[in-house]
C-alpha cells in the first residue's frame, strides 16, 4: 500500500509571481498598497497575510470591489510554470506514496479558484471566503480568513478530514503569513518547504527552494520523504521531459558583528 501525505502550498508568491492585492490595486487605480499593508503590521491589527481582507471591509478605497474584479485578478496573476504536472505527479504517486495536494491561501478564494481554474480542483482550494451583499454586490461580511493561526486550523482540517497522521504533512510558502502554520508542522514532525529566501521563513523551513517552476518542491521531497539522491531525481524529471539545467546548493551564514570593547578588569 502505498504511503499517504498531506501536501499544502501557500498561493501568493508561491504558486505565483504577483501579490494579489498589489495586482487588485492596479487594477482599480489604488495607490499606497504597500504602505498601508506595512501600517497594519505595525499596529499588529490584523493577522499577518490578513491585510487585504482587512482592507477589502474597511478602506473606503476598497469598498467597491466587486466579486468580478476578483475574478480579473486571479485571471492576471503570472503562475509559476509546471502546476499542472506537480499536481499530476503527485496524484499518481511517486515510488510508493501518494500526496494529497490541496492550496491554502489568505487571499479571496475567487481569486485563487480563478488563477488556479483548470490547474486544481476548486475543492482542493481553502481562501478566504467572503459574504457578498446580493443587491448591491458589495462586501456584506468575511466568512473565513486562511492567514495566520487560519492556516494552522485550516491544514488540520484537511488532515483530520482525509485521516493522514500530522508527521506526514508537507507545507510550502514563501513568508511571514506561513510561519505559525510551518512551526506547527514542524512540531508535529513534517516538512516544511520556503519557496523565498526571506530570513524569517528560511529560518524556520527545514528546506528552501527557490525556482521560477512549481515543480521544484519535489526535490526536498523526493529527497526527504522518497529518499532519493541527485542522479534518481534528475532521471524523474527527464522521464516527464523536464531537464534539471542548474542545481545549486548554497549554505549562506548570516551574521551581525559589533566592534568588540576590551575590558579591564581590577581585582
Amino acid at each position: 500500500m502505498r504511503k499517504r501525505y498531506l501536501l499544502v502550498s501557500d498561493f501568493d508568491q508561491t504558486l505565483s509571481f504577483d501579490d494579489s492585492g498589489h495586482v487588485l490595486s492596479e487594477l482599480l487605480g489604488i495607490g499606497g498598497f504597500g504602505e498601508k499593508v506595512a501600517g497594519l503590521s505595525r499596529l499588529n491589527l490584523v493577522q499577518e497575510g490578513a491585510e487585504l481582507t482587512y482592507l477589502l471591509r474597511h478602506d473606503p478605497a476598497y469598498r467597491r470591489v466587486r466579486r468580478e474584479d476578483l475574478v480579473r485578478v486571479g485571471r492576471q496573476l503570472r503562475l509559476k510554470r509546471n502546476i499542472a504536472l506537480l499536481t499530476r505527479l503527485l496524484a499518481e504517486g511517486i515510488d510508493g506514496l501518494h500526496f494529497d495536494f490541496y492550496v491554502v491561501s489568505a487571499a479571496p478564494e475567487e481569486v485563487v479558484h480563478s488563477a488556479l481554474d483548470g490547474l486544481v480542483p476548486a475543492d482542493h482550494i481553502v481562501g478566504t471566503r467572503l459574504g457578498w451583499e446580493a443587491a448591491t454586490g458589495e462586501i456584506a461580511s468575511v466568512e473565513r480568513v486562511s492567514a495566520g493561526y487560519g492556516k494552522v486550523a485550516a491544514v488540520d482540517a484537511l488532515r483530520a478530514r482525509l485521516g493522514i497522521p500530522d508527521d506526514r504533512v508537507v507545507y510550502v510558502g514563501d513568508g511571514t503569513s506561513d510561519l505559525h502554520v510551518m512551526l506547527h508542522v514542524n512540531r508535529c514532525g513534517g516538512l516544511t518547504i520556503a519557496a523565498s529566501e526571506a530570513r524569517q521563513i528560511t529560518q524556520i523551513a527545514r528546506r528552501t527552494v527557490v525556482s521560477d517552476d512549481a515543480s521544484s518542491v519535489l526535490v526536498p521531497i523526493l529527497e526527504e520523504i522518497a529518499d532519493f539522491d541527485p542522479a534518481r531525481i534528475r532521471a524523474l524529471f527527464e522521464t516527464h521531459g523536464m531537464l534539471i539545467q542548474e542545481w545549486d546548493r548554497v549554505r549562506t551564514d548570516r551574521l551581525t558583528i559589533g566592534e568588540g570593547r576590551e575590558v579591564e578588569l581590577v581585582g
